[in-house]
């Protein structure tokens, strides 16, 4: 079944334009939401607006918006106003320059649409699509829509172009804000953990290997529940002995994927544990698990 355009646009840079129509690339009914019932009744709750100073129910033609510039105070704007503030909408998609698309951090990622070629624009779409993939770039631009304007990325994905909608700069936090320990990592456990990661380590990404166990339950639980069936709750196991010692968690997860000290123990074996505090480097002796 042939994708559904929800919009369309033109792509802009220089004197090129480019007639793209616009696709989603998610589907949104991936998602399980419930309703607010009456337990007395069963019928679905209607919400009401209740005005916090008089307690009131404001009715939907009471109801403006405003914006509060202090401390329970507001300053309100009409339908009109707020209108005449909507950024208008231009369906093009200004580019301001190419950057290498391994310069733009994946933390700018907000929502991303699949583009394709609109009438007239299928030798230009093409032209875009290998410029990029031979030049390794994506394209910069804004692109305005629904009354706001978004910074995007258009990048090439395969023969198809993607646009990425991405976050500003301003709405980024600093990584340099969380807390972090100045804890140094010891060369036994960095090898440990090297070889606790090469045990499943894939070359290609597969996300179809991968599926919302949680959804898959909810949706069972519901289909019981239509079926007049009752949910019961499962016991709940006993928490696992919690492992406090970094090394013995390094060492006991290698045991679980049935990783042993003869295998590639060369490689994470050191010819010496950590100096004491009055002598050298204390000699390990290397031992092997019993056959």
């Amino acid at each position: 079944m042939a994708a559904r355009s929800i919009g369309n646009a033109t792509i802009s840079f220089g004197l090129v334009s480019v007639p793209v129509n616009l696709f989603s690339s998610s589907e949104s009914s991936a998602s399980v939401s419930f309703n607010m019932l009456h337990t007395t009744c069963g019928s679905r709750l209607k919400q009401q607006y209740v005005c916090s100073k008089e307690g009131t129910v404001v009715e939907k033609d009471e109801i403006g918006k405003g914006y509060e510039f202090s401390k329970g105070q507001y300053v309100q704007f009409s339908a009109e106003e707020l209108k005449a503030l909507d950024e208008k909408a231009t369906n093009s998609i200004d580019i301001a320059e190419f950057v290498p698309l391994s310069a733009v951090d994946r933390i700018y990622l907000d929502k991303v649409y699949y583009l394709g070629p609109d009438k007239g624009g299928d030798r230009a779409y093409r032209l875009l699509v290998a410029a990029l993939l031979d030049t390794g770039r994506a394209a910069i631009g804004q692109y305005s829509a629904r009354g706001k304007q978004h910074l995007v990325l258009v990048r090439p994905m395969g023969d198809v172009l993607v646009m990425e909608q991405l976050h500003y700069h301003a709405e980024i936090r600093s990584p340099a804000d969380v807390p972090r320990p100045d804890t140094p990592v010891k060369d036994l456990e960095l090898a440990l953990a090297r070889q606790l990661i090469e045990q499943t380590a894939v070359d290609v990404f597969r996300p179809e290997a991968y599926s919302d166990l949680v959804r898959e339950r909810v949706l069972e639980a519901i289909q019981q529940k239509v079926d007049g069936q009752d949910i019961t709750t499962e016991p709940s196991q006993a928490p696992e002995t919690k492992i406090i010692d970094l090394m013995d968690a390094l060492k006991a997860s290698l045991a679980k994927r049935g990783v042993t000290q003869d295998r590639p123990a060369a490689k994470l074996t050191l010819d010496a544990e950590p100096a004491e505090k009055n002598g050298a480097a204390k000699p390990r002796r290397k031992t092997r698990a019993a056959s």
